[in-house]
């Protein structure tokens, strides 16, 4: 492993590809995965099997990736509703004050590049998210949505799908 990879208590898959410069610690990456340089997988995160994670990507506790996934570059996912710095008493927060929130992509989607992922989202199977979306709410499968808010635009048509 070069010095430019932190690789903390990841569980790799057969196959990975890593690039230069990621930063990966507690999570688990599957068979054939590719990811790309400035990415960032936090603990407790799963990324599927022949998945794509583009540059400049973070993908936090609590997302679930499954298989054959692309995900542009410069993707964010986030994973708390309501995020705040201090405790009602006013101490900075830890870990033990908050519960990561979870975000689910299901196999076969395609996110763009610049998308924002909310937390408590699922994105359905092979549905496709355009470049620089808010996604705020649930894709359904096989759909196409695109903007900010993300919204349908269309389905895909069957011998499109990739499943």
């Amino acid at each position: 492993m070069s010095e430019y990879v932190c690789l903390e208590g990841v569980k790799l898959g057969e196959g990975v590809r890593l690039s230069k410069f990621i930063n990966l610690y507690g999570c688990d990456i599957g068979d054939e995965t590719r990811i790309g340089a400035f990415v960032e997988i936090q603990k407790n995160a799963k990324i599927g099997s022949r998945c794509k994670i583009s540059s400049h990507t973070f993908i936090c506790e609590g997302v679930t990736i499954e298989d054959n996934v692309f995900v542009g570059h410069g993707v964010v996912f986030v994973n708390d509703s309501y995020p705040r710095s201090t405790t009602p008493a006013g101490t900075l927060q830890t870990e033990s004050d908050w519960q990561a929130e979870p975000t689910l992509i299901k196999k076969g989607a395609s996110i763009g590049s610049g998308t924002t992922i909310l937390s408590n989202v699922i994105v359905g199977e092979n549905a496709i998210v355009g470049a620089g979306s808010t996604v705020t709410k649930d894709v359904p499968a096989n759909a196409i949505v695109a903007g900010n808010p993300a919204r349908l635009l269309r389905y895909i048509e069957s011998e499109m799908r990739l499943a």
